[in-house]
């Protein structure tokens, strides 16, 4: 923020904090597409040129793809699911398949994660509003023939969160899958969840018409 000349407010008090928050930051150690933040600003500006300006101030591969003036509520309240894509070397996808079947079968999958409260048992089931197995990218020519199951869920967001990893321990309680690789994990989007369960970008309602702003 310093580096884009971006004029950041902050809070009162003997500790002041700049205003960003971040709204269902992705797990550590994952990708993501999507990301979403809000900041308040001391002073009206163009979300294009601040776009522009953070865009350039972020190291290469972290990407500023849109700013919108905020037109009311929390960004928070406008996430309700997340889209994942789970990539599993070495595990074949007729087996991941099989788990899937069993995962959606069950009425609940109860799982165990340490979280700040202590160590919690909740419902991995329940939170999950599609799972699929998709079709693995085909092999180049001449190069061995190595299984990678992929793995596509949409979450709906829940306290305590259930993550991807939640779902693969999930997994592993129902069918015993345990992949012999550490997964490659990417959220590709996140949003508000339609009628027809797709996932709407939640900066759309604050998109049209507005140019300038104070967050």
């Amino acid at each position: 923020m310093r580096r884009a000349g971006v004029p950041i407010a902050f809070s009162q008090g003997f500790t002041p904090h700049p205003k960003i928050s971040y709204a269902s930051a992705a797990p550590t150690g994952v990708a993501s597409e999507a990301e979403y933040l809000e900041i308040g600003l001391r002073e009206p500006v163009d979300p294009r040129e601040l776009r522009a300006a953070l865009d350039a101030a972020l190291s290469p591969g972290l990407d500023v793809l849109d700013a919108v003036v905020a037109g009311g509520g929390s960004l928070a309240d406008r996430i309700e699911a997340s889209h994942w894509r789970i990539e599993l070397p070495e595990v074949d996808p007729a087996v991941l398949e099989r788990a899937v079947s069993a995962f959606t079968a069950a009425d609940e999958v109860l799982v165990e994660r340490m979280t700040k409260q202590g160590r919690r048992t909740f419902d991995a089931r329940a939170a999950v509003i599609r799972i699929d197995v998709v079709a693995s990218p085909e092999t180049p020519s001449g190069a061995p023939a190595v299984p990678c199951a992929i793995l596509e869920l949409v979450v709906r967001q829940v306290t305590p969160a259930v993550r991807p990893d939640d779902v693969l321990s999930g997994l592993r309680v129902v069918a015993d899958l345990e992949p012999p690789v550490s997964p490659r994990v990417i959220r590709l989007a996140q949003g508000t969840l339609t009628a027809q369960g797709a996932i709407a970008d939640p900066l759309d309602a604050d998109r049209d018409g507005a140019t300038i702003g104070g967050r």
